[in-house]
């Protein structure tokens, strides 16, 4: 079954802003894209190094119980413009209905300014499950260990 994302869009949102969208057929994440407040339109919103700002998506959504959004980079920002998300991915919730922001990050050494309609990060819907927790008097044994971090090679 392919779970249905309900969206509106904010009173002040530019309806010409297209829908989050899968690019190719293959695609796991839908991209999503700035739709900059009336004010930044124009001129775009500059992201300056080190600097990181919630940039409006102009939407709200409904993700189906048991589903969440996660919210990733578009690797081409990334790579390009050191553009990133400083909480990747992020996660919305399925009872979150507020509105759809996407906190970027800059991590390049230039200025980026992200234009009204420009694609920024992308979405993808995957199944949540729930855990119990409960304290335990001992864990088992793997060969692993208490191997952290680097303990199982290189990188």
């Amino acid at each position: 079954m392919t779970p249905l994302i309900r969206v509106i869009r904010e009173d002040w949102a530019d309806p010409g802003v297209a829908l989050p969208a899968y690019e190719t057929a293959g695609a796991a994440g839908a991209d999503l894209r700035a739709n900059l407040r009336p004010e930044d339109r124009e001129s775009g919103f500059t992201l300056y190094p080190m600097q990181r700002s919630i940039i409006p998506t102009g939407l709200r959504v409904e993700i189906p119980e048991g589903f969440e959004m996660q919210i990733r980079p578009r690797s081409g920002l990334a790579f390009k413009h050191g553009i990133s998300l400083p909480n990747t991915p992020g996660t919305i919730d399925c009872d979150y209905r507020g509105p759809l922001g996407v906190l970027l990050i800059n991590l390049g050494a230039e200025p980026f300014t992200v234009t009204h309609g420009e694609r920024i990060a992308q979405a993808v819907i995957a199944p949540v499950v729930q855990a119990r927790y409960e304290i335990t008097e001992a864990l088992s044994d793997t060969e692993r260990g208490e191997g952290g971090f680097g303990s199982t090679g290189r990188g």
